[in-house]
């Protein structure tokens, strides 16, 4: 064949194969800007290392993309190669392969909550943070007991739980000296310190907001009077270290046992915190309510019923005994 014939036979297939591309280009472009199939938002994690081929065909799988291929080469065309993130993202519903591409590389991950409920020990912290999967890494070193503060904290997939957790232990310091910078005056305690042991005494005693006020009341009035705190909380943290919840009523014999922290025995504070305290417990302990009680018991609804004299506690206390005697009898 002749180079007129060869020249003449290009031009006569160039043309349906230009149309052709054209046409190929115009169906990729408008694929692109489309709305994908996917009647309902998605959350997507972009793994740590993981390729823009990997990547595309993860995203056509989980349906949130149409087109692997299409998402491929606009990531490239649009220069997005190497802004792609890793992370948790949210797609909505129906994205295009350009909005799905503006999302993965704008590093906005999916904010996640964890909330660390007050009354925790370090140990029950520590083991509710290795227990969320999206967060990365060992702890370390744990802190001392009551060193974290029990609120909800944000995250991110992949963070590192002891980031986290340096987290707790910095918003405890933080909460500690804001509160010990506003306490009432003549409390009987010097350091901040004494007053987080307090606060955690305090979270054990009671749930109920209405009452912490009261019942730091009557821990700082024996404080006041040189008597024994006599909290059972502290007996019973004395005997399992905060390692897990004692499991059982505490005897005569614990009330008799030999630990630092058995305020039926030692006079003042225990040598540390026994949980880790709320801002609320915290609160609590360097505002008490002004009041002269120095005895509660409960009462059998959840609270507490608080007396100023011995005398007082003691019939609160059979009222006590007694409620139990039916609730057992009754089989309640």
């Amino acid at each position: 064949m002749s180079r007129h014939h060869r020249r003449l036979l290009l031009r006569i297939l160039g043309v349906p194969l230009l149309f052709a591309v054209l046409a190929g280009a115009s169906w990729g472009i408008a694929r692109f800007y489309s709305p994908s199939d996917a009647e309902t938002g998605q959350t997507i994690v972009l793994e740590r290392g993981v390729g823009l081929g990997q990547i595309a065909r993860a995203l056509e799988d989980g349906g949130v993309i149409n087109n692997a291929i299409i998402f491929r080469t606009g990531v490239r065309l649009t220069g997005k190669t190497r802004a792609l993130r890793a992370g948790e993202y949210f797609i909505p519903a129906r994205s295009s392969a350009k909005s799905v591409i503006g999302i993965l590389a704008s590093g906005k991950t999916v904010v996640r909550r964890l909330t660390v409920p007050e009354g925790l020990t370090v140990v029950q912290v520590a083991a509710l943070l290795e227990s969320v999967e999206a967060l990365d890494g060992g702890l370390g070193d744990l802190p001392g007991e009551g060193r974290v503060l029990p609120e909800t904290y944000f995250f991110s997939w992949g963070d590192a739980r002891a980031g986290v957790l340096a987290r707790m232990q910095s918003a405890l310091g933080e909460a500690l000296a804001e509160v010990w910078a506003e306490r009432d005056v003549g409390l009987p305690f010097d350091v901040p310190e004494q007053a987080l042991i307090l606060a955690s005494i305090v979270e054990r005693e009671t749930a109920r907001p209405e009452e912490r006020a009261r019942v730091a009341a009557v821990f700082v009035n024996r404080l006041r009077l040189g008597m024994r705190l006599q909290s059972d909380p502290t007996v019973a943290y004395g005997l399992t270290h905060g390692r897990g919840p004692l499991g059982r009523s505490l005897t005569r014999a614990d009330l008799r046992s030999d630990t630092p922290y058995n305020t039926y025995v030692i006079k003042g504070l225990p040598p540390g915190p026994i949980t880790s305290p709320g801002r609320a417990a915290l609160e609590a302990v360097v505002h008490p309510a002004q009041t002269d009680e120095l005895y509660f018991v409960a009462d059998g609804e959840g609270g507490h019923a608080f007396a100023k004299t011995l005398a007082e506690h003691q019939r609160n206390v059979a009222r006590w005994r007694a409620l139990q005697d039916r609730q057992r009898g009754s089989g309640d």
